[in-house]
């Protein structure tokens, strides 16, 4: 299984996601748009594992306080375009003591430095500079999600397990 811990957005906040794709294809952006369905921020991405039992373990050890979560400007990982979500230290210190929690239980998982974002777009192609409008969104996560990703008809789908 191919495994991640993510929080999942609101209805409102994939709402305002969406109005911003919508933006960017008006003007004239292309690629990879992600599903509403598989729209997350991952916390800490596990990969290929066959211990599901004990990452959920980790995330009952370690339960995500309530966290304002607030969508903040847009940016780019080379041609993958992404929302960024402003929470504040309470978030950084949750996603460390979920990290030191996976690591004391031996769950490798990739170590690359926490950036709070939702990806919108991968292979992102456009005809010059663009305005990405994010609308203002906000929303209270109290969950954080065990997540097993999967290829479906040659697409990516997302489970929560």
């Amino acid at each position: 299984m191919r495994l991640f811990i993510a929080i999942l957005p609101d209805a409102r906040m994939i709402r305002a996601l969406r109005a911003c794709v919508r933006d960017l294809e008006a003007q004239g952006a292309q690629g990879s748009i992600v599903p509403d369905a598989n729209l997350h921020m991952t916390l800490a991405f596990i990969g290929d594992t066959e211990r599901p039992d004990q990452v959920r373990a980790v995330l009952q050890k370690i339960p995500l306080p309530k966290i304002r979560l607030t969508l903040s400007k847009t940016g780019y990982f080379g041609d993958l375009l992404w929302a960024g979500i402003k929470a504040g230290p309470s978030l950084h210190a949750y996603v460390s003591a979920l990290r030191e929690a996976l690591a004391e239980a031996d769950i490798p998982f990739d170590k690359k430095p926490f950036v709070p974002h939702i990806t919108l777009i991968r292979r992102l192609r456009a005809p010059g500079p663009l305005c990405p409008r994010l609308d203002q969104a906000e929303m209270e996560a109290s969950k954080a999600a065990l997540m097993c990703s999967s290829f479906t008809g040659g697409k990516v789908q997302y489970q929560e397990i």
